[in-house]
């Protein structure tokens, strides 16, 4: 009799598993191939870069913009085409494309392999302190150095951030029971401690550097020009191909510390790697970009709703993402009050804000 009861109790009622059913069929996502979302976002890219070369105070047509790239690549005939026009958009508008991608594509990409890093969801270079310590390290740069910064200010900026990520890490290791409440704390403490010393170099600055440095720590991409680009494209390429090429790793470092060693993985060396990769890619980006937060945070999220969480399509999902969101930021902060520019780091805050308070809500409900 008892046992007849017991097995009654057990069985499911039709509510329950209608609740199941439901939960399951909400919690299912339907993933996106990795290959079409590399085709859609590249195809997005192209099309925010040629919209960006040709908006601005002086607008150029998008015919011209594609005539004007493929006449100086040597590839169409720029007969008939403004002199002016050509000047605008090779000299002063492509470079700052460009760079806005890489800087996109090493931000995203960053935040990608530090929340995978520090086993934390609200990991990004801006909130733990990392582009923090690199703006102390470029702002030191530009007062200590006057002028000559186009090889000092990316090394600078890296050296500082590579100490900042070293000190973050040993002091919220994973593995030590160390959650995202210590993880913040960490960060809070040391980008204080960054700021201190960037408010320093402020106010020893003098006015001419005073009105560089305004600007700057609110993220904008208005002086890039062409030897800024070329001095840091080796930095942004070796920093995204260390990460990419450690897509396998990331994913074994997700299982636990000694999961990973029990698979044969050597943690210390793959993890100092990672970090040594993170700190060169927003070391390089806040060089020549200044400070521009939730980058990391909001677009790795987003591509892992797109793609699932595997490293192989998440880490270049990101770079795309990340360079698409930077582009179009570019692109609206020329457009939103002409002649003047809104600086890149008040649109990404405007959106990476409220999705932060989105992320610790939703965490504190599944904790509950």
């Amino acid at each position: 009799m008892s046992a007849k009861v017991l097995n009654r109790s057990q069985k499911p009622s039709p509510v329950n598993s209608s609740a199941a059913a439901k939960a399951e069929k909400r919690h299912s996502v339907r993933r996106i191939p990795l290959l079409t979302c590399v085709l859609i976002g590249v195809a997005v890219l192209a099309l925010l870069m040629a919209v960006s070369a040709s908006v601005g105070p002086l607008r150029i047509p998008l015919d011209d913009v594609t005539r004007i790239v493929g006449a100086q690549l040597g590839l169409v005939d720029g007969a008939g085409l403004s002199q002016r026009d050509i000047s605008v958009v090779w000299q002063l508008r492509i470079p700052r494309v460009l760079m806005g991608v890489l800087v996109g594509a090493a931000l995203a990409i960053s935040g990608a392999a530090l929340q995978s890093l520090f086993n934390n969801p609200l990991t990004d270079p801006g909130i733990i302190g990392v582009s923090g310590g690199a703006s102390a390290g470029a702002v030191g740069v530009i007062v200590l150095a006057g002028g000559s910064i186009t090889w000092l200010l990316p090394l600078g900026a890296f050296l500082a951030g590579l100490v900042v990520t070293g000190l973050i890490y040993v002091l919220a290791r994973p593995g030590r029971n160390t959650g995202t409440s210590r993880m913040l704390l960490v960060g809070i403490a040391v980008g204080s401690g960054c700021q201190a010393l960037t408010g320093f170099f402020t106010f020893i600055a003098d006015d001419q550097q005073l009105q560089t440095l305004t600007f700057w720590q609110m993220g904008s991409l208005a002086k890039v020009i062409w030897p800024q680009f070329w001095a840091t494209l080796p930095v942004f390429v070796a920093g995204l191909v260390i990460v990419l090429l450690n897509s396998r790793t990331l994913d074994v470092l997700t299982l636990g510390e000694r999961e990973a060693q029990h698979l044969g993985l050597n943690v210390k060396r793959s993890r100092l790697t990672i970090i040594i990769a993170t700190a060169l890619l927003t070391g390089a980006a806040v060089a020549f970009a200044g400070a521009i937060g939730f980058v990391g945070l909001v677009v790795p999220h987003i591509v892992r709703i797109v793609v699932g969480p595997g490293h192989r399509g998440l880490l270049p999902i990101s770079a795309i993402a990340g360079a698409i969101l930077i582009v179009a930021a570019d692109c609206a902060s020329r457009v939103v009050a002409p002649p003047a520019e809104v600086p890149i780091g008040l649109f990404t805050a405007a959106v990476g804000a409220p999705f932060f308070l989105f992320l610790v809500v939703r965490m504190r409900k599944s904790s509950w």
